[in-house]
């Protein structure tokens, strides 16, 4: 089989000429996305640590697409785990039966054995790009054949740890939260990063076929009810992970790894809705943050909770519902914004385009907001779940300038 090369001048082309993930397939949504799809990085050789601010690291282009090196100490296993609710039918699409999810499970292992765990199918790369980037002259395998670092079949580490949920954006695939995922487990975290069925640029399923958000993505209007019904089926979702996963019988078959009680939520764009709605109704949830998502409606909640979002759209005044739901927080909570970000920049398909060599905007390197968002994000985790102190969550960092603390 001849090896497909995709240089950097090709897919800055392409990029330019239509690559983005605007909420423009996604009617439903008011923005659910403003990036470019694609994901690489140079490789790091010394990441942030777990107590400190990351430090900025240049950006070089290479032709070898790859995502961050996890910050933790632990090589990090990944399966696929596919779930049926027999108890609801979908509600995007009736006629095709029971509720059905696709769940890549991360988690800390012992060794790092195994084969390379792929970003994603080269079927689901191909949906990617016919609906994200139709036309563009990009191959599928320069998509789903992004490095990452997790491996598949490597034996679970010994013991019980915090588990962490993930949701993506609307029209988002759920590998693009994989940085943050393969973070996580490296420092000790089982995560469920949870594809969404019908909400997803491209879902494969066990039986091969490939499911689209085109039944509700596509639509001249939002569903029934609009973004809120959106938001409240993703929460019964999240709550039926959770079911699978620490119920009497799991459904995983190393689920005697997770500590029930200490659960984490946490999602981008719509997922971050999504996570701030199912620790309202679920009180197994301990702690949940929102990476750049408007809610629908406005949040009360009483456990910790994290804000973190883009200085353009969510610095006090920008988001009503931001500003609405601030005060009804009425545990450990934090709003921070993060300068020069945009929507993309908290999901690892943000760093594609900078690395390409597409002209340069002014923004924030991809993966300096990638060390960001996973050093704040870890550090929440850490403090909330695991109990362990973080200075970093105290207030500004002379390290992380670009982060900015709010209390209106």
């Amino acid at each position: 089989m001849k090896t497909q090369i995709i240089r950097p001048r090709l897919l800055a082309a392409a990029l330019a000429a239509g690559l983005s993930l605007t909420g423009a397939a996604c009617t439903a949504t008011t923005a659910e996305a403003a990036g470019q799809t694609g994901a690489a990085a140079e490789r790091t050789a010394a990441a942030a640590s777990r107590t400190s601010a990351p430090t900025p690291v240049p950006v070089t282009v290479s032709d070898r697409l790859e995502l961050p090196r996890p910050t933790g100490p632990a090589p990090v296993g990944r399966d696929i785990l596919p779930l049926v609710d027999q108890s609801r039918e979908d509600p995007w699409v009736p006629e095709s039966g029971a509720r059905r999810l696709m769940v890549s499970m991360y988690y800390p292992a012992r060794a790092e054995t195994g084969d390379p765990a792929p970003y994603m199918t080269t079927e689901e790369a191909a949906s990617l790009l016919r609906r994200k980037a139709p036309g563009a002259a990009i191959p599928p395998e320069a998509v789903s054949g992004v490095r990452t670092y997790a491996r598949t079949g490597a034996p679970p580490e010994r013991g019980r740890h915090p588990l962490v949920v993930l949701s993506p954006g609307l029209g988002l695939p759920r590998a693009s939260l994989t940085f943050l995922a393969e973070d996580l487990a490296s420092r000790g975290y089982v995560v469920a990063l949870v594809d969404h069925a019908y909400e997803s640029s491209g879902t494969a399923l066990p039986d091969g076929r490939i499911i689209t958000c085109a039944p509700l993505c596509d639509q001249p209007k939002p569903p029934e009810g609009g973004q809120a019904a959106i938001t409240r089926n993703r929460t019964k979702d999240l709550s039926f992970v959770l079911d699978e996963l620490t119920g009497r019988h799991p459904a995983w078959k190393h689920a005697r790894m997770i500590a029930s009680r200490r659960i984490g939520v946490a999602g981008h764009s719509m997922g971050g809705d999504a996570a701030a709605a199912t620790m309202a109704v679920d009180r197994r949830v301990r702690a949940a943050a929102d990476l750049d998502g408007t809610f629908h409606p406005a949040v009360r909640l009483d456990r910790p909770f994290l804000l973190m979002g883009s200085e353009a759209d969510h610095v006090p005044g920008k988001d009503d519902t931001w500003d609405e739901s601030w005060p009804r927080m009425t545990g450990w909570k934090r709003w921070l914004t993060v300068a020069r970000t945009n929507h993309a920049s908290f999901t690892d398909l943000s760093v594609l385009r900078r690395v390409a060599g597409a002209p340069d905007s002014g923004g924030l390197p991809p993966r300096r907001s990638l060390e960001i968002t996973r050093t704040y994000v870890g550090a929440f985790f850490d403090l909330h779940l695991k109990g362990e102190k973080r200075p970093l969550l105290d207030g500004p960092s002379p390290d992380a300038p670009e982060v900015a603390f709010h209390t209106p």
